[in-house]
């Protein structure tokens, strides 16, 4: 029987998870994507801690007039002020299963422009 899509995401995330990992020095930026919104948040996975997150459903983002994608790259923006507020200039990118086109393309440009490096 074929996978759902879901099942096959749920693949794609656990095989980039083997391998992409947040440290103290190098925490990892996370991404979940719905039909509607988008979310990212910095993990430290060593402590477990979220160090910082934003999504599409924040007050000064959901004001925003834009489609999907242009709304993205303001989360991107946004939580890439966020991690350099908190002292994170260098992160790991972990696309959740998603492709890297789309709405997660325009995040990880949107968090480039505000200075974080991936």
């Amino acid at each position: 029987m074929a996978l759902t899509k879901n099942e096959r995401r749920q693949r794609i995330k656990n095989r980039i998870r083997k391998t992409v990992s947040g440290t103290e020095s190098r925490p990892r930026l996370s991404v979940f994507r719905s039909n509607k919104e988008i979310y990212a948040q910095i993990v430290d996975d060593v402590t477990g801690k979220t160090i910082a997150a934003a999504s599409s459903r924040d007050k000064d983002i959901s004001a925003a007039n834009g489609n999907k994608s242009e709304i993205a790259t303001l989360v991107g923006k946004a939580i890439g002020e966020k991690a350099k507020g908190a002292g994170v200039e260098t992160i790991a990118f972990d696309r959740g299963g998603y492709l890297y086109h789309g709405r997660v393309k325009s995040l990880a440009e949107g968090a480039r422009e505000a200075g974080l490096k991936f």
